[in-house]
């Protein structure tokens, strides 16, 4: 399942405008109107997600689930914008994805669907972010060969499937990794683990940064050439 033509991810934004970068969001009718799959068992994804990385406020999670809904990679980073554009986290969604596991463009249709959660200050309903976010990841899986699957938001006060309606109290998000930079200016750290399964070990390690955007933590994924391992 795909969303028609994605742009090349090395071409360049076209001149910067607020009415484009509006552009580059989606809204919830656009969202629910996509095809999203849902979800089976939402509760237990979020728990597994927010268990293997720990997210604090700004912190994205995408993860690639596969047809039982296992995760079988996942990547986390910070990212502070004042100006949320869907082109920018595109970009960042597919440096992630690509670091943590091989495309599927070769299948006829994919076969395995990449999440999102994003775990932020304020009220759990849609914001500019968000749909810039929504922008993003449907972007980066028709460019990765993945199905495009939910959006999952991480409030203070609860964590919510835009979209869907669904959502809970616990868990929550844990306490800032650090103090945001200056205003408008992006802060993105990394951290890895191998684990593939909840009772694998974690051990992280360091990646140099690459392309402006530095996972915080990445989880699963097959192996790739270019890729650090880690002692399990």
């Amino acid at each position: 399942m795909t969303f028609g033509f994605a742009s090349p991810p090395h071409v360049s934004p076209p001149a910067s405008a607020d009415s484009a970068r509006l552009g580059r969001m989606l809204e919830p009718a656009e969202w629910a109107s996509a095809g999203i799959p849902l979800l089976r068992n939402p509760r237990e994804v979020v728990a597994g997600l927010h268990d293997r990385h720990r997210p604090g406020p700004s912190t994205a999670i995408v993860a690639v689930l596969d047809p039982q809904e296992r995760v079988t990679a996942s990547a986390s980073f910070t990212e502070l914008a004042a100006a949320p554009d869907g082109w920018e986290f595109r970009n960042v969604l597919l440096a992630h994805l690509r670091r943590v596991i091989p495309h599927d463009l070769r299948l006829r249709a994919p076969v395995r669907t990449a999440v999102l959660l994003y775990c932020r200050e304020g009220e759990p309903r849609w914001t500019e972010t968000d749909g810039a976010w929504m922008w993003g990841l449907r972007d980066a899986c028709t460019l990765h060969g993945l199905r495009c699957g939910a959006y999952i938001t991480l409030t203070p006060d609860r964590w919510q499937v835009l979209g869907e309606g669904r959502g809970g109290r616990r868990p929550r998000p844990d306490e800032p990794l650090g103090e945001p930079g200056p205003s408008g200016a992006r802060r993105r750290e990394i951290r890895r683990t191998t684990a593939t399964r909840p009772e694998a070990s974690r051990t992280a390690v360091g990646i140099p940064v690459q392309n402006r955007s530095v996972p915080r933590r990445t989880g699963g994924g097959a192996p790739e050439a270019h890729r650090h391992t880690a002692a399990r």
